[in-house]
């Protein structure tokens, strides 16, 4: 499969519909938990369950926002700003892209290989990153599985917070963690397949 664009702003009803029932690159990291018990576990089961539902109900089961969604939407544009300016990188702003039976929402293109993550913090974490000074590990999952489903080759991931310097570190495909990935993602579709002809089977 190759990588289809959905032209749309995210968090609209499009952009909902187009995701409904797939994956994403933000929750890969749910579905790559490996315990077969405890949180982790639970964690993918109850992502499992949402997207059964979408499959049989046909109805996004993501509909609410509140004011600290609204406001993270406002942070964003003013970090995709001041990423621009900083780098003078040509960036794309991306609403959906789908590839197979996967799919993620992107902050950005960026040229015509690379990526853009926003993400924002507060000061005090934002300190502890850019002291850190590597790439989360916390956001390797939905990094390296933007990536993936977008075929691209690399992806700055951009900490912000207003009036605090931005924490921009880049990542470069790794392809045996995408192997890995991959894979799972497959057992995990496989897995949710089923569970959605067991349940549409039920009571019959």
């Amino acid at each position: 499969m190759s990588p289809t664009i959905v032209d749309c702003e995210q968090g609209t009803e499009i952009w909902l519909r187009a995701r409904m029932g797939i994956p994403t690159a933000s929750e890969f990291g749910s579905v790559l938990a490996a315990a077969k018990d405890g949180k982790d576990r639970k964690t993918r089961n109850k992502y499992m369950r949402k997207l059964a539902g979408e499959l049989i109900t046909g109805e996004p089961m993501e509909t609410f926002q509140n004011q600290h969604m609204e406001r993270g939407k406002i942070m964003e544009d003013e970090a995709r700003d001041f990423y621009a300016f900083t780098t003078d990188e040509p960036i794309q702003r991306i609403g959906f892209v789908v590839n197979g039976d996967r799919g993620c929402s992107p902050d950005s293109f960026i040229g015509a290989s690379g990526m853009l993550e926003i993400k924002t913090a507060l000061p005090d974490i934002l300190i502890e990153k850019i002291l850190a000074d590597d790439f989360p590990p916390e956001h390797r999952a939905q990094c390296q599985g933007n990536l993936m489903v977008a075929e691209r080759e690399w992806i700055d991931i951009g900490i912000y917070w207003p009036k605090m310097p931005m924490f921009v570190k880049r990542a470069y495909r790794d392809e045996s963690y995408i192997r890995n990935m991959s894979a799972e993602i497959d057992a995990f579709n496989a897995e949710l397949h089923e569970l959605v002809e067991r349940i549409r089977r039920y009571g019959a």
